[in-house]
């Protein structure tokens, strides 16, 4: 008799781990609607509404600024007086990415000609020129250091492949503020000893991912080697990233999706593949599920950062699909899924989530 009770507990417990796994895949299993996760004109003109909005509008604004006396003070147009909308430097910068991106691909968006005009305004030879003086200043050296700096190398990528006039007057105008940056680059990567694992603005795998995407595109060998070289140095022999802990409750990256998506693009394809199957052995399960992050309040600035966590996962999905399909074409839906659950959160007439969110989800949907 004590058998038989031991033996149907047994089975109890095994029937209720499969039950629980079945629920667990459900999600997985589940098609998002691919009208609602589609880049089309709707979309487009959706999303270039927000940084329109905020491009030039002076506040409220989180300057960042360090002090070292009165004269420093100024007001944010006077102290950046390119990327001074949208709230703070980096946010305007990847704003303006997003108008260049959308104008690109869709000719025909609305409210075109504005968008040109502003962008005319802002990325001016003396507005870079007065950007730049603040980057010098000696107490600024690590400004926006590295988050910023590679949405800047993002923007000027863009410009620098707009077959259009205004295109390549705003890319020259740009260039030397992003050659600034590269020479930053250059010059801290060495100096960084550990890398930083965090699902914020300091995240150094994210901050070395577009920077790399312009080291590629404009031929600097330079740039590109460091990026190569310290990236190995930092994320090499990584292995077992501790996905279940993500994430943190005001994540917009993923710390260890962040790390995949740098090492995609530094490694060649066995490199690669072999370093994935030792850092998220995980991810190659066709019934790998990884739950959205959830929102529970959209006008706070912090915990509105999730929605930013759900595009940043989608596009490093997408990304991974894309590049090899036979092994992690699943996780397409997986981008999916997050992407679904955020998107149609994005214009909720908050501006804690407007004034950036626009560009997560553009870059996305463009990985999509």
């Amino acid at each position: 008799m004590r058998n038989t009770f031991i033996l149907l507990f047994l089975l109890s417990i095994l029937i209720h781990s499969c039950e629980k796994k079945n629920e667990e895949n459900k999600e997985t299993q589940i098609k998002v609607d691919e009208s609602s996760v589609k880049l089309d004109l709707k979309q487009a003109n959706r999303l270039a509404a927000l940084p329109l909005k905020c491009m030039q509008v002076e506040f409220p604004n989180k300057t960042g600024q360090m002090l070292s006396s009165a004269s420093d003070l100024g007001t944010p147009v006077e102290l950046h007086p390119a990327f001074y909308g949208c709230f703070d430097w980096h946010s305007s910068v990847h704003g303006h990415w997003s108008l260049v991106k959308l104008l690109k691909d869709f000719p025909e968006l609305d409210k075109r000609d504005s968008i040109i005009e502003k962008l005319k305004q802002n990325i001016s030879k003396g507005n870079i020129q007065g950007e730049i003086n603040y980057f010098k200043r000696k107490q600024e050296y690590a400004y926006e250091r590295m988050y910023g700096w590679t949405w800047l190398l993002k923007l000027q990528q863009e410009l620098d492949t707009w077959n259009d006039a205004t295109g390549k007057e705003l890319s020259q105008n740009l260039q030397p503020l992003s050659d600034l940056i590269i020479q930053r680059y250059i010059e801290f990567l060495p100096k960084l000893n550990y890398p930083l694992r965090v699902g914020t603005h300091t995240n150094s795998a994210f901050g070395m991912s577009f920077a790399y995407d312009y080291a590629i595109h404009s031929k600097n060998e330079k740039l590109k080697l460091s990026l190569e070289e310290n990236s190995k140095r930092l994320y090499l022999k990584d292995e077992n990233c501790p996905i279940s802990w993500e994430p943190d409750g005001m994540d917009f990256l993923s710390p260890c999706l962040e790390e995949v998506g740098l090492m995609q693009r530094i490694l060649n394809k066995d490199e690669f593949l072999a370093w994935l199957d030792k850092f998220l052995p995980q991810l190659k399960d066709k019934n790998f599920s990884f739950e959205v992050a959830k929102v529970s309040d959209r006008t706070d600035g912090h915990l509105v950062h999730l929605d930013g966590l759900n595009f940043s996962r989608a596009w490093v999905f997408y990304r991974l699909a894309k590049d090899y399909p036979e092994k992690y074409g699943h996780l397409k839906n997986e981008g999916d899924k997050h992407l679904d659950y955020s998107l149609p959160s994005i214009t909720d007439g908050s501006y804690e989530g407007e004034h950036w969110l626009a560009s997560f989800a553009l870059y996305a949907l463009s990985e999509r």
